[in-house]
C-alpha cells in the first residue's frame, strides 16, 4: 500500500510550515523558553486557524477531521519546537471526546476546540501546560480523570525541557471518563509519536547542512565517511519513525481495532530515534553543538521529555511483544 497525503492534507502540512517558520524563528523559541512563559497572542492567531478542534467533531466546535491531520500538525510543530500548549490541549480533546460522557463532552469541548477554553493533560502527577487551562485531564494506570482546572491543586515543576510549562498535581479529586480510556491513550500517543518525528527531522536538517558548509582540510565535512554515515543513519531513523507513526493514526481513523500495537510501534520507535538523531546532531556540529548558545539543545530535551509521556519506549516494548503474542 503507498501512503501519501491528500490535497487537503498537505496543504494543511504547507500551511502549517510556513506559518511556524515565520512565527517561532530560532530567536523567538529561545527567548520564549529562557523566559518561561507563552505568547498569548501566538495560541491566538493558532486558534484563529482552527488548529485547537482539527481532531474534534464538528458537532463539538471542531473541524471534524482525523488523527492522520493532527499528526501532520505534530510533526510540524516539533519540528518547530513551538512553546505552545498544543500537544496538551489536543491530547485533553481526544481523552474527553473518546471516553468522556455526553455532559463531559458538553462542558468541556468547544472550549478546548476553539481554544478559548484550553485542556491540559497529565501523565501521572505530572501535568502538561496547566497554566492558564481550564480544564486537566489526568491519565493514570487505572483510567482517567478529568477536572477544572481551577479544582487542581498544582505546583510549578522544572523540568529540562524549557518550551513548555510542567506542574506537580498535588490533590484534586475530578469525575472518571468512563468510555474507551485505552483507545483515546493511543491516540495522545501517536500524537506525542507525530511531534518527535518532527523534532528528529528538525535535528537532521540542522545536521546535514552544518555537514554541508563547516570545512576541513579544504572539504565539507560531509565528505567523510564519519559523518556522512551518521546522517545516513539519521534519515533512516527518522524515515522509519514517520512510517510508523503515520500507519499508527491512519489505524486510529480507519482500522481502530489495529491501534493498539501500531501506536505502541510507533511511540516506541519515535522516542528512540528522535533521541539519537538529536544526540547524533550534536556530535556532527562538534563543540558548537554542545553549547548553551545552539539551539540544539531545545530539541534534545523536548526529545528526552516526550519519550518519558504516557509510557517509555522499553514500556511501550513490550506492549508490542504482548499484543504480538511474543511477550
Amino acid at each position: 500500500m503507498r501512503f501519501d497525503f491528500d490535497d487537503e492534507q498537505a496543504e494543511i502540512k504547507e500551511t502549517a510550515k510556513q506559518f511556524l517558520a515565520s512565527r517561532f524563528k530560532p530567536e523567538v523559541v529561545r527567548e520564549l523558553a529562557e523566559g518561561d512563559r507563552y505568547d498569548d497572542a501566538l495560541w491566538s492567531e493558532v486558534s484563529e486557524l482552527g488548529w485547537p478542534g482539527i481532531a474534534i467533531a464538528e458537532e463539538h466546535g471542531g473541524q471534524g477531521l482525523g488523527m492522520v491531520e493532527l499528526a501532520v500538525l505534530c510533526e510540524e510543530l516539533g519540528f518547530a519546537c513551538a512553546p505552545l500548549p498544543f500537544l496538551a490541549n489536543a491530547a485533553a480533546g481526544i481523552l474527553v471526546e473518546g471516553a468522556g460522557s455526553d455532559a463531559q463532552k458538553e462542558r468541556y469541548l468547544p472550549g478546548i476546540a476553539s481554544g478559548a477554553g484550553r485542556g491540559a493533560i497529565g501523565d501521572g502527577s505530572v501535568v502538561l501546560d496547566a497554566e492558564g487551562a481550564e480544564v486537566v485531564v489526568v491519565l493514570g494506570d487505572g483510567g482517567a480523570s478529568v477536572l477544572p482546572a481551577g479544582e487542581a491543586s498544582l505546583e510549578s515543576l522544572d523540568l529540562i525541557d524549557q518550551t513548555r510549562r510542567y506542574s506537580r498535581l498535588a490533590s484534586g479529586d475530578g469525575d472518571g471518563l468512563e468510555g474507551d480510556v485505552a483507545a483515546a491513550r493511543d491516540k495522545v500517543m501517536v500524537a506525542v509519536a507525530a511531534e518527535l518525528v518532527g523534532i528528529g527531522q528538525r535535528a537532521m536538517d540542522m545536521a546535514v547542512e552544518y555537514a554541508k558548509e563547516r570545512e576541513q582540510f579544504g572539504r565539507p565535512i560531509g565528505a567523510y565517511q564519519g559523518v556522512s554515515h551518521a546522517c545516513a543513519k539519521m534519515l533512516y531513523d527518522v524515515e522509519e519513525a514517520r512510517s510508523l507513526t503515520y500507519a499508527a493514526a491512519w489505524a486510529a481513523d480507519a482500522e481502530p481495532e489495529s491501534l493498539p500495537l501500531a501506536a505502541a510501534m510507533a511511540k516506541a520507535r519515535a522516542s528512540e530515534a528522535a533521541w539519537d538523531v538529536c544526540k547524533s546532531s550534536i556530535q556532527v556540529h562538534g563543540g558548537i553543538g554542545f553549547t548553551w548558545e545552539h539551539d540544539l539543545h531545545f530539541l534534545l530535551k523536548r526529545a528526552r521529555a516526550d519519550a518519558q509521556l504516557f509510557g517509555t519506549a522499553g514500556r511501550q516494548k513490550e506492549r508490542v511483544a504482548a499484543l504480538s503474542g511474543l511477550g
